[in-house]
């Protein structure tokens, strides 16, 4: 009985709790349901938890299978930021992030490169195809959500100087 009362106690804090942080994230997700994001990986679980969480956040979320749809999908959509994935059949995620970079119209979306592959030669190899930043897989909500901040924050201030030149 008195385990089952704890556990009713701790749903109404949870509650009481959720309605209070989704207050806040509401806020949030005003200003984010304006931010389209792309998300390219070859593994349906990857693309469906990283669209849960971003959708979560109130993001757009479009998703691309492979490098070839994900540039159809970004000459249509013209999305924030784009997460791509490293492998990939067909067009890897470094070739896909180096003809995004060499597009005049998409050089400025930032792409944050996926990989279970987390060494230093995958982020060089990254930052010299014009990739932002580096996501490990598997990645936790709070990190993708904060790769996504960081990318906004930092690049609309780059992309505002692009502007401006």
């Amino acid at each position: 009985m008195r385990v089952a009362q704890t556990e009713q106690d701790n749903k109404s804090v949870d509650g009481v709790n959720a309605g209070t942080e989704s207050g806040a994230a509401d806020t949030g997700k005003a200003a984010a349901s304006r931010r389209k994001i792309l998300v390219i990986d070859d593994s349906s679980t990857i693309r469906r938890t990283a669209e849960i969480f971003l959708s979560q956040a109130g993001y757009q979320v479009m998703l691309a299978e492979d490098g070839f749809e994900a540039l159809a999908k970004v000459g249509d959509m013209h999305p924030d930021v784009i997460f791509c994935d490293i492998l990939m059949p067909r067009l890897d995620g470094y070739q896909t992030c180096s003809l995004i970079k060499k597009s005049p119209r998409f050089h400025a979306i930032p792409v944050i490169m996926l990989s279970s592959r987390d060494g230093v030669f995958d982020r060089s190899r990254g930052k010299l195809v014009g990739a932002h930043d580096h996501l490990a897989k598997p990645f936790s909500r709070e990190a993708l959500l904060q790769a996504v901040q960081a990318c906004l924050g930092g690049c609309a201030q780059d992309e505002g100087a692009a502007v401006a030149a």
